[in-house]
């Protein structure tokens, strides 16, 4: 089994600011209003340190990872 990590964005706290977007590219873009939509849930490898930085960057702490078993 490896950890492997995914992202989650709580809709209801998010107030479409976009950090997460300007700080996580590979992972989220913004939909026309400026909300964030995952390209992709799960956080390969190599992003796992800039996917930490955005969580810690959200100022609304809507950007949540989870890490899960497979």
């Amino acid at each position: 089994m490896t950890n492997t990590r995914s992202l989650r964005i709580n809709r209801i706290t998010c107030t479409g600011q976009g950090l997460c977007a300007e700080l996580l590219p590979e992972l989220i873009d913004l939909d026309e209003w400026g909300y964030p939509v995952l390209k992709d849930r799960g956080v390969p490898d190599q992003l796992r340190t800039h996917a930490r930085q955005a969580v810690a960057a959200c100022p609304r702490l809507a950007l949540h990872t989870d890490r899960g078993r497979s």
